[in-house]
């Protein structure tokens, strides 16, 4: 045997356990999969984001099972899990905790608030003023609370998922751009066919007779972490990773690509947009089970990821242009090397 590599024993493990991983979030997504129907886009989006380390915009009508997913993610991992129901009267300390007189000590302590679980749902995060979105937010892109003198971490895994209803818009405070490029992804979601509709239904009764089915095994958070590790050592050539930062330049000078992606873009996606993009796809490439990255991951994720980070100009949304549009068209325009 050769002492100076490593010896076959802990190669054999080390590929077990890399596979162990893999089967555990396999089944975690066929999980969610029996769950909740015609939404398995949303699942491996936020499979895909629980894995970057990044939180997720999710807009889609009511009723279709938003807040049903991330209680379901929350079921089958070691993580416990709290919503937030934004309203105009909500206030910062009601998110991040506040500090409170206690008379038997004459001193002050800190109540934490709901921001400190693994699992956040900001359900109709547009409905709060922008004050109480800058708290979330904040606790979201520095992984801490600053309360006074005093400033708390939140937990390692955390994940934080809220809701825009994109049906009505009165009284409600749209996030600004800025704030928007915290979240990792942007996701959008329909409604189902018939079909689908037919499954839900039949779920929806056996629920109400008592009839649900639990995961066998909840997955522990040393797995998830280990697993974003295994995600960030996925192989990315040159190329592909040459592809990746094209599109984001493409998104700054486009009328270097295209005269009609020119007009169409306002402001392009910042370096936190091509972090987004290359950890997304390295979570996309490593959910198929693949240890490399390919150009199709890169353009599997795009529009999740850069919907929210492009401004559109006026001409386009005059012309009702919106951003996946756009996206197309910056697909087409850059080739891949």
């Amino acid at each position: 045997m050769d002492k100076d590599g490593p010896d076959m024993d802990t190669i054999v493990s080390k590929e077990n356990t890399l596979m162990t991983h893999h089967q555990s979030l396999m089944s975690l997504r066929s999980w969610m999969g029996q769950q909740i129907f015609g939404q398995e886009q949303l699942v491996d989006r936020m499979l895909i984001c629980l894995l970057a380390g990044g939180h997720v915009l999710v807009e889609g009508a009511p009723g279709l099972a938003k807040t049903k997913a991330i209680k379901a993610l929350s079921e089958a991992i070691e993580a416990d899990f709290h919503r937030i129901q934004f309203t105009p009267d909500l206030l910062p300390a009601d998110i991040t905790g506040t500090e409170i007189y206690r008379p038997e000590t004459a001193s002050f302590s800190f109540q934490q608030g709901p921001i400190f679980h693994h699992l956040v749902l900001a359900d109709e995060i547009n409905r709060a003023p922008a004050k109480v979105q800058s708290a979330l937010l904040e606790a979201m892109a520095e992984r801490q609370v600053s309360i006074g003198r005093e400033t708390y971490p939140l937990p390692e895994l955390f994940m934080v998922m809220a809701t825009q209803n994109p049906i009505e818009q009165e009284g409600t405070y749209p996030l600004p751009e800025a704030q928007l490029d915290r979240f990792l992804m942007h996701v959008r979601i329909g409604f189902p066919d018939a079909a689908l509709e037919r499954q839900i239904l039949h779920l929806a009764r056996g629920e109400a007779q008592g009839v649900s089915s639990r995961i066998e095994q909840r997955i522990s958070q040393a797995s998830i972490l280990a697993a974003r590790q295994e995600v960030l050592g996925l192989f990315m050539a040159d190329a592909v990773e040459e592809y990746l930062i094209q599109l984001i330049m493409a998104t700054r000078r486009p009328e270097l690509y295209s005269a009609q992606l020119a007009e169409w873009i306002e402001l392009g996606a910042s370096p936190r947009g091509t972090i987004a993009l290359d950890r997304c796809a390295r979570a996309h490439a490593w959910l198929a089970g693949r240890d490399f990255v390919s150009p199709e991951d890169v353009q599997a994720i795009v529009h999740d990821v850069l919907r929210h980070r492009l401004i559109l100009s006026f001409e386009a949304e005059a012309a009702g242009i919106d951003a996946d549009r756009a996206i197309n068209l910056l697909v087409e325009s850059v080739a891949v090397v």
